[in-house]
């Protein structure tokens, strides 16, 4: 019987464009809000200062997506990508409940590590069904990931448009009731569409398939054992000579930033030289560590729109009609849903002409946006650092050129990812993906924290740090992608 098709593409991309949608209206509302409660002293907010709560919005961001590794193991491992989702969608749910209560810090946190749980088995579960509505690949999985990616922005603009207002202007904990009652339409769409619609899809583990089929999945190799022997002595001598702090929020936010590196470091080196690949998968593991790094940091730059972006707008930029501050988030959305046709139409028209930038330089042409991106707001911080307030047109153009590198990087990397990936890995590397974001997230909320009154004037300079960073890395990218043009085997 031939599956049933809307605008071209299966009914199943539907569902889970709306699941998606609710569930990024939960977590992206919540998010434009969380770093000015952190802060706030005035409003019932918790009055951190900006290290602490630069660090903690960056922990809670870091986590948010670090769970996607457990989150993509469970799935292909115990759970099936459909009751991952299902059983984040909930976690996500009590986790927004919870934070909807004024209450104490503990129970606060315990509602962030709820939902940072819930979207770890949430996020990257869902795209791996994406791709499997499209076991054929081509042009139209990348037109498929672009529909799913606009549905994760009208998400986002809705939630940070009615949280970020609610949150503001009504009350903080309105906002995060408003992230509760989304997830739970989110919820409702899945419970209803998913199974007459998906059918099969997704619904069992992967590996459990391939343990009948070959023996080496159940064996784990020598070197396996080396390379884990090999992390944990390296985290038992960083905190041996005093690298890791646990006494403050960035030194917790620091040492998880360099165990996370550390893990993802011997992760590739497991799944390139222990996992029994051949050499074709293994060069493409090898364009994807390559994507993984210049991803982190994009997200770095990228993410700075709820950390130092955030404090920017609400303490330097003009304020159009009186907005609040967290609306400027919502420029992202708005040129997502505006350029994301665009830009994939250039790709297509491109393709037609055989002259489609290959993924390293796509990836490249996304830093240099970023740098773009920041060398505008060198100016604004030029004018803050006067007392006077940045026009509002910084941030505008600001975010105009990070959604354009963004439309650059992040739909053709995971793209990239679901065609790249040994299939039998692919949730793990979903996962890994949604890691490259939480290192981004990480860096990003630590870098919010020199943004306090006595380093003012040093803003100007740590915008242009991130300029360099970003010109750098896209160059040596850049500079890669000829002498590995051949290792991803066609795929752009």
């Amino acid at each position: 019987m031939k599956e049933k098709t809307l605008f071209g593409h299966p009914v199943g991309l539907f569902v889970l464009f709306f699941t998606e949608m609710w569930e990024r209206f939960s977590y992206y509302g919540m998010r434009a809000i969380l770093l000015l409660f952190l802060l706030d002293k005035t409003k019932g907010g918790l009055g951190m200062n900006e290290g602490e709560g630069g660090a903690t919005y960056g922990l809670y961001t870091f986590s948010v997506y670090l769970l996607s590794l457990p989150g993509g193991w469970l799935a292909d491992n115990v759970l099936g990508q459909r009751k991952a989702i299902w059983y984040g969608g909930i976690a996500i749910m009590i986790g927004h409940i919870v934070l909807a209560f004024p209450s104490t810090q503990f129970l606060f946190f315990t509602g962030l590590a709820l939902v940072a749980i819930g979207t770890g088995l949430l996020k990257p579960n869902i795209s791996s069904i994406v791709s499997e509505l499209y076991p054929e690949g081509g042009a139209i999985r990348d037109a498929a990931f672009s529909i799913f990616y606009m549905g994760i922005n009208l998400g986002s603009f809705l939630g940070i448009t009615i949280v970020g207002y609610l949150g503001q202007e009504v009350g903080w904990h309105y906002g995060f009731g408003a992230a509760a009652i989304a997830m739970f339409l989110g919820l409702v769409n899945y419970r209803i569409f998913a199974n007459p619609i998906l059918k099969e899809k997704g619904l069992y583990p992967k590996v459990s398939n391939k343990k009948a089929e070959s023996n080496t999945s159940t064996n784990i190799k020598p070197l396996t054992w080396v390379l884990l022997a090999a992390v944990i002595v390296f985290l038992i001598v960083m905190q041996l000579n005093g690298t890791f702090s646990w006494s403050n929020k960035q030194g917790v936010a620091t040492s998880m930033g360099i165990i996370c590196v550390a893990v993802v470091l011997t992760y590739f080196a497991n799944l390139l030289f222990a996992s029994g690949l051949n050499k074709i998968e293994m060069k493409r593991v090898g364009i994807l560590f390559i994507l993984f790094w210049g991803a982190v940091l994009f997200w770095a730059g990228f993410e700075q729109q709820g950390s130092s972006l955030q404090i920017f707008a609400d303490r330097h930029s003009e304020l159009p009609f009186g907005m609040p501050s967290s609306w400027f988030q919502n420029f992202n959305s708005i040129f997502i849903l505006l350029f994301a046709p665009v830009v994939g139409g250039i790709w297509v028209f491109l393709e037609k002409r055989k002259m489609n930038p290959p993924l390293l330089v796509k990836f490249a042409i996304g830093l240099f946006l970023v740098a773009l991106g920041y060398y505008i707001m060198v100016w604004g911080a030029k004018v803050a650092i006067t007392g006077a307030k940045a026009s509002a047109l910084i941030l505008t153009f600001t975010y105009l050129f990070h959604t354009l590198g963004e439309l650059c990087l992040s739909p053709v990397g995971l793209s990239a990812y679901t065609k790249l990936a040994p299939k039998q890995f692919l949730s793990q590397l979903m996962g890994i993906w949604f890691v490259a974001t939480a290192l981004g997230n990480l860096f990003a909320g630590l870098f919010a924290g020199g943004f306090n009154a006595e380093k003012i004037q040093q803003m100007p300079q740590m915008f242009m740090s991130i300029v360099w960073f970003c010109l750098i890395v896209g160059g040596i990218i850049l500079v890669l992608q000829k002498p590995l043009k051949n290792w991803t085997g066609g795929v752009k």
